[in-house]
This record gives C-alpha cells, sequence and structure tokens, in this order.
C-alpha cells in the first residue's frame, strides 16, 4: 500500500515538535497517498542536471552526496521507479556502501531559478554493470563520451512532496544565466 509522504517523515516525534511550534501537521493540498510520479514530476526531474542523495550508514548516521551529470540522467522508468547511472567519483563509495546496508534513501531536486522542490523518499538498490540487462542499460546511461558507468541505482518511491519556495535562493546555471532576459543597459 502507498504512503504518504507524511505518513512516513511525520512520525509521533516530529508531530509533537509540529504541536509545540505550531506547525502544519498535513501540508496543504497533498493527496492521502501518493508514490506515484505523475506528468509534472516526470517532467520536472528531467530537466534536472544534479540532485543530493541521502544514504542511512551501518551506524545510523546520515550520508548526503551531491549527485551530478547531464540534464535527465535521473530518469523516471515508471511512476514508482527512478534510476541513474553511478559513474567513478571521489572512490569512497559510502553512499554504494550504506545502500548495500539500507536502501532507504532520501533525494532532493531543487530548480533554483524557478525556486521549486521536489522531496522524495524510496528505496534503492545497486546493479553492477556487468548484472544490468542491456536494454536497462542503454536506456539509462548517458551516450556521452567520458562517462564511465560503474553501476545503476535503481530507486523504488516510496513517496514524494513538493516543498514550498520560501527559503530557496535563486541560483543559476552559466546557461540559465545566459540564457534568460536581462535589462537593456543605459
Amino acid at each position: 500500500m502507498a504512503q504518504s509522504f507524511g505518513d512516513i517523515a511525520f512520525t509521533p516525534v516530529v508531530r509533537e515538535a509540529q504541536r509545540r511550534y505550531a506547525g502544519r501537521e498535513h501540508p496543504v493540498g497533498i493527496p492521502a497517498r501518493r508514490n506515484e510520479l505523475g506528468a509534472r514530476e516526470a517532467e520536472f526531474i528531467a530537466a534536472r542536471d544534479s540532485f543530493y542523495l541521502a544514504s542511512v550508514g551501518e551506524t545510523g548516521w546520515p550520508y548526503v552526496q551531491h549527485r551530478g551529470g547531464p540534464a535527465g540522467f535521473l530518469h523516471v522508468l515508471a511512476p514508482t521507479t527512478l534510476a541513474f547511472a553511478d559513474f567513478g567519483g571521489n572512490r569512497q563509495y559510502v553512499s554504494t556502501g550504506n545502500l548495500q546496508h539500507d536502501g532507504r534513501v532520501s533525494l532532493i531536486l531543487v530548480d533554483y531559478p524557478a525556486r521549486r522542490r521536489l522531496k522524495i523518499l524510496g528505496r534503492a538498490r545497486v546493479v553492477d554493470r556487468d548484472a544490468a540487462p542491456a536494454e536497462l542499460l542503454a536506456r539509462v546511461a548517458p551516450a556521452e563520451p567520458g562517462l564511465a558507468v560503474e553501476r545503476l541505482v535503481l530507486i523504488e518511491v516510496a513517496a514524494f512532496d513538493w516543498n514550498c519556495a520560501q527559503h530557496i535562493t535563486p541560483r543559476y546555471t552559466e546557461s540559465e544565466w545566459r540564457s534568460r532576459p536581462h535589462p537593456a543597459t543605459r
């Protein structure tokens, strides 16, 4: 059975903090059950060139890592399934190791210029490149030279939530900055 973001995130201790600090238990406008990504979410995800991935280590400590690639490198394979190609990085394998222990993840995707944020909770599993089905590898691995895929990460979406824009500072990539309208110089 699908859960809402609040079902997962709003534990008894969180609800107590919400009451104590006059928070809101149920964000406005969120359906009771929501784990299937729709067209709005798929379009948003396809436009991102980075996201933040949080995992949980064996000691219980959270670990957050920035993931980046060409726009659309995080793929919506199905309404409840995401995937991305994992490339060689700093060779520490903290996220990869954490996912072997506990597949629970949290992703935060941000559109800084538009001040929009999507939070996703899910369960991830790592598939080594050599064990990945050819059609999945072809669909998820980028066709860009120089990007060596080491493994794929598949995420089953448990719940998601759009977050408010209140504290998102607009930031722009170089191409976003160049493409935005600028006032005429006087």
